[in-house]
């Protein structure tokens, strides 16, 4: 590989807080071995601390979020896509359940967060296919809602989940001691660089470009795109945010936080904006409130 720095974690986990630091720490903590700002949080007895309370009660109000949306997608009976939206939204509470105890710093057990946080990778993963498929349901190449629509989507969705989360456990618990030069200088895993960066990333990117196609050409409509065109600005802002702005937030609050905190709100607008496209999109089958603008 040369010098590339492909597969390598070192600069992410010291510019910012991702899950897969706890994996590559040899002290299983977010602070890790990296040379860049650490997050002080609140001070706990025992030299403990508690940090990213932002991330954590905004994680909070996610799951919150995906549970109404969910209920409320319960209500469109006639939409397109409604038991698989509703699948989606399943993966994103999850993936915000393991926010908590991964991004979020309580005073964990080192094996426990690890476990977390594989699991927060594998959700990922499976979160991202999931609204990729939820991409291609909209163009009706099968029945929507259907046992065999589901079982797909779901089953894969799972084999995903269990794939990716096992190879985030080993990394992090070493079982069989594969991953374990994830741990030397550079901490490369290329693995999970392809598996929880690069192929969610580009489910994403092809949702979007699906969903454009499915508006404007299939559908001929131009006021959705609205509603999507918010909803990936919102996901590249939290991205810039965690990748790019965090140290500089760290360092300027004195780690009180970082770009993890503002990653899980623009996430959370994102998830409701494509909420929202989708609800536009579709058959509703309710009366509509002339006081209420959204569906």
């Amino acid at each position: 590989m040369g010098s590339t720095k492909f597969g390598n974690f070192e600069d992410f986990c010291r510019d910012t807080t991702l899950p897969i630091c706890n994996l590559l720490s040899q002290e299983h903590s977010q602070s890790g071995p990296w040379q860049g700002c650490q997050l002080k949080g609140i001070p706990l007895s025992g030299d403990r601390h508690l940090g990213n309370l932002g991330s954590i009660l905004l994680s909070g109000v996610a799951i919150a979020a995906a549970v109404f949306l969910a209920l409320r997608s319960e209500r469109k009976r006639a939409a397109v896509g409604r038991r698989e939206m509703q699948a989606f939204l399943a993966g994103y509470a999850l993936v915000s359940i393991c926010e908590i105890f991964s991004i979020g710093e309580f005073p964990l057990n080192s094996s426990v967060r690890v476990a977390f946080s594989a699991i927060h990778i594998g959700a990922i993963a499976a979160t991202a296919w999931m609204l990729f498929l939820n991409g291609i349901i909209g163009f009706q190449l099968m029945d929507d809602g259907t046992p065999l629509s589901l079982a797909l989507m779901v089953g894969s969705a799972l084999a995903w989940l269990i794939g990716v989360g096992y190879i985030a456990l080993d990394t992090g618990l070493e079982f069989t001691g594969f991953w374990n030069s994830s741990y030397n200088p550079g901490n490369r895993n290329i693995a999970l660089y392809v598996l929880y960066l690069l192929i969610p990333l580009l489910w994403i990117v092809l949702y979007f470009a699906l969903e454009t196609v499915l508006v404007l050409r299939v559908l001929g409509e131009t006021r959705p795109m609205m509603y999507l065109f918010a909803a990936a600005v919102a996901f590249a802002v939290g991205q810039v945010f965690n990748f790019v702005v965090s140290p500089h937030i760290c360092n300027g609050t004195s780690g009180a936080i970082d770009g993890a905190l503002f990653e899980t709100l623009f996430t959370l607008a994102s998830v409701v904006l494509v909420w929202l496209f989708w609800s536009s999109i579709t058959e509703d089958d309710w009366p509509m409130d002339p006081g209420n603008p959204y569906p």
